[in-house]
């Protein structure tokens, strides 16, 4: 399993519970909406 390392991206949405981050290496967005797993939605 891969070590990843977040950082939050602060939206609006996150006031309803969805929220962006970014992987610190790569550079690569993800996604995650209330208490489902991370989607990553760029490389």
């Amino acid at each position: 399993m891969p070590y990843f390392h977040f950082k939050e991206i602060w939206t609006p949405f996150s006031l309803l519970g969805i929220r962006l981050f970014k992987e610190t290496d790569s550079g690569a967005l993800f996604i995650k909406a209330w208490n489902k797993p991370r989607k990553q939605i760029t490389k």
